[in-house]
């Protein structure tokens, strides 16, 4: 069994942004955008929705998505897929992606799966980049990563990590993007475990991972790619679309 199943997780409540998944960006709901850029990665063999909301069901059906209902107790993203994964007994590989993020890189999902076929011993893999703009490391709203030698992630934090006590022009501050490839088997282990002090005290899941002991990959790419957090966020987006439509045409 070496299938790869990405699944989005969809959720009508958002304390900043209330029926996200369905706001139209330049004339397309936004977990559209996610869905039609998860089906272009050529290593996965299905695309499933998860949302506990009928809303968002039926607009993914009808755009021709695959979607799965789920329970609406769920406290995170991870544990819709989770319940999805659960039910998916053929899929070995479990790319978890985020339904905020249109401009997802199809590119980036396939090296995920393929990180996760190569080395048994990659539990869990994610991706981060360089900030573009050193001074939002210091923003709460950004998650940061540091990294071992050899890829691994040493810790998540909301804090600016490695402190730039030496102000060293050496330190590259690592944005983390929320995407995230599973083994089955793990994400299913993952989510039994109880919240961890570390997760608790950064409200940040993936430290319950590393608390755990489970080795954590961490794929470096060059940039990443927006999430939409809030309506100012979507106009931002929106405009971007715009000023690549007029470069492709000019």
């Amino acid at each position: 069994m070496n299938k790869a199943v990405g699944i989005i997780p969809a959720r009508w409540n958002s304390t900043r942004f209330p029926g996200k998944p369905l706001y139209l960006i330049a004339g397309k709901p936004l977990l559209r955008r996610v869905w039609e850029q998860s089906m272009r990665a050529r290593n996965l063999d299905a695309v499933i929705i998860a949302t506990d909301d009928m809303r968002i069901g039926e607009a993914a059906f009808d755009w021709g998505a695959e979607v799965a209902l789920t329970s609406a107790r769920h406290r995170s993203g991870t544990d819709r897929v989770a319940e999805v994964a659960r039910k998916a007994k053929n899929f070995a590989y479990i790319i978890n992606i985020q339904g905020d993020e249109p401009l997802v890189d199809p590119r980036l999902i396939d090296k995920l799966v393929e990180e996760l076929r190569s080395d048994r011993k990659i539990d869990i893999v994610t991706a981060a980049h360089p900030f573009a703009n050193v001074s939002e490391a210091s923003s709460p709203h950004q998650n940061k990563v540091v990294i071992d030698c050899d890829g691994n992630a040493l810790y998540f934090s909301r804090a600016v990590i490695p402190y730039p006590g030496g102000r060293s022009p050496d330190v590259n501050y690592l944005r983390h993007q929320g995407i995230y490839g599973f083994r089955r088997k793990t994400l299913l282990r993952f989510v039994k475990w109880k919240r961890t002090p570390l997760e608790r005290a950064e409200s940040l899941e993936q430290l319950r991972a590393l608390e755990n002991g489970v080795r954590v990959h961490v794929l470096v790419t060059a940039k990443g790619s927006p999430g939409v957090d809030t309506p100012e966020d979507a106009t931002a987006l929106e405009q971007k679309l715009a000023r690549a439509k007029r470069r492709s045409v000019s």
